[in-house]
């Protein structure tokens, strides 16, 4: 990518890069503080994707935290306390409340924006992932981790902080990994556990010895799938969450009526060609 165009992706809190083509790398730019989250970098993430989504260049991400100590010690509970969603206020009871609810959705939006990205987004979890790092994980579409150089630690940390957690973990974990009981556990404990576990459960598909390894597995699975036809990525990534959250049925049903649109397009033609001639297909962008 130009000089020019990689001035148009510059954020205060997140590192752009395009390594190859049709993939962007986007990295967590906080180090120093391990990566917490603050109310601004929240707000910068989902323009970030909302942006992403659309773009037609882009066909797959990664998702990394910049340093090699954390991809994320979770929220920022100084900064929190201090002017954000755990600070002081004077208003009364029900006015309190409401102005909370609101902002937890707002922050639940948020993180929600990668999971309703049109493009599939893989993350690389490193170092201390805690917290929010386990709420922001859940909403991509493929997990991997270190195992050694520096290994994972996963920790849903909230209940030491007198709160349920309430921006994804609870909502998205059980689904990710079916074992209502193991979720419960570490939720219930705040214990950490290490990647050997989480490889277990199924919450990530693989480990990988260093950070510098897992960014180069995960930049060759996106652009693996960057070489898929667009449309049959963003349906495919569709369809999945959308069978997650409802009945065999309702799956089915809601695919027949996605596809009765999308198998009309001309990269089953392309694709088909590209089988009998024996070479690689090339779609065009979304």
């Amino acid at each position: 990518m130009s000089r020019s165009k990689m001035t148009e992706w510059t954020y205060d809190y997140f590192n752009m890069s395009f390594p190859i083509n049709a993939v962007v790398h986007v990295e967590i730019n906080r180090p120093a503080k391990l990566n917490a989250w603050i109310e601004p970098m929240w707000l910068e993430l989902a323009k970030i994707f909302n942006r992403i989504s659309h773009d037609p260049e882009i066909r797959a991400v990664l998702l990394t935290g910049a340093g090699e100590r954390a991809f994320s010690a979770g929220l920022d509970i100084q900064a929190a306390s201090q002017g954000g969603i755990l600070s002081e206020s004077a208003q009364d009871n029900a006015r309190k409340a409401n102005a909370l609810r609101r902002h937890i959705l707002e922050f639940q939006s948020c993180i929600s924006a990668l999971e309703k990205c049109e493009k599939p987004i893989i993350s690389l979890l490193h170092g201390s992932s805690y917290g929010l790092a386990i709420d922001l994980t859940l909403a991509t579409d493929i997990r991997l981790c270190t195992s050694r150089s520096p290994p994972t630690t996963f920790c849903v940390k909230e209940v030491d902080i007198g709160i349920a957690a309430d921006i994804g973990t609870l909502s998205r974990l059980p689904k990710a990994v079916g074992n209502l009981s193991w979720v419960k556990d570490i939720a219930l404990t705040a214990r950490p556990f290490g990647w050997e576990e989480a490889l277990r459960v199924g919450l990530v598909s693989a480990a990988y010895p260093s950070k510098k390894e897992g960014i180069e597995a995960g930049l060759k699975l996106a652009s693996a799938i960057a070489e898929k036809s667009p449309v049959a990525v963003m349906g495919t990534k569709k369809l999945i969450n959308y069978s997650r959250d409802h009945s065999v049925e309702d799956g089915l049903e809601f695919t027949a009526v996605w596809n009765s649109a999308m198998v009309q397009t001309s990269d089953v033609k392309n694709a088909m060609t590209a089988g009998m001639q024996k070479r690689k297909p090339i779609f065009e962008k979304l």
